[in-house]
């Protein structure tokens, strides 16, 4: 049986992952490679509605509710939609996964990455990505980028998300194995051009 794959595409708000991710599985569909695209959290139906608590739920969160509502949607995630489409050979494309949980609720929030780990581990049968895009951009482009409609998380202060981003630095030095840091300050079209050639690497 045909092995699937696992790319995951993270990076701040603002940071254009969405758009990549739609133009990486356009790339791979061209090359016609058998691909789904999701989303963490949100890529079930019962995920939806743990993403609308999670982004617009307008009370306090205790920041291990957050996380175990994020571990919770990621569960439900990879047994129904993850897991089913590596075994029939898809490539996975996620937009987001245990590396935002650790970025945001690890670094920013303060719980631990390490511990976040370990708990994620438990959740998800140990499964990692085989790739994971980074898009590393500046706070001040970020900020332009999500505009003045933010979601709960979008509109949390400029030193948790400076937190966030420096989380998904220190996660790239300690996982270079998988983790690729992509320059998201240039155009979609430059940004594209190196998540391409990062993919043709694995396809070749």
């Amino acid at each position: 049986m045909k092995k699937g794959l696992f790319i995951t595409f993270e990076g701040t708000d603002g940071c254009g992952k969405s758009t990549q991710l739609g133009l990486a599985a356009k790339y791979l569909e061209e090359k016609k490679i058998d691909i789904i695209k999701t989303r963490d959290p949100g890529g079930t139906a019962l995920g939806c509605k743990i993403r609308e608590i999670l982004l617009n739920y307008d009370g306090n969160v205790a920041p291990y509710c957050e996380l175990f509502l994020y571990l919770a949607d990621r569960a439900q995630h990879i047994e129904e939609k993850i897991l089913p489409a590596l075994e029939d050979g898809k490539y996975v494309l996620c937009d987001r996964y245990v590396d935002s949980t650790m970025a945001y609720q690890g670094y920013a929030r303060g719980l631990g990455a390490e511990q976040i780990l370990k708990l994620n581990n438990i959740v998800s049968k140990s499964l990692m990505p085989e790739l994971t895009f980074i898009f590393d951009v500046s706070t001040e482009i970020a900020a332009q980028r999500v505009g003045d409609k933010k979601d709960r998380l979008e509109s949390e202060a400029e030193d948790f998300h400076r937190k966030v981003k420096e989380g998904y630095l220190e996660l790239a030095e300690k996982f270079p194995q998988r983790i690729v840091v992509i320059d998201a300050n240039r155009s979609i079209e430059e940004v594209h051009k190196d998540v391409a050639r990062h993919l043709e690497t694995i396809l070749r």
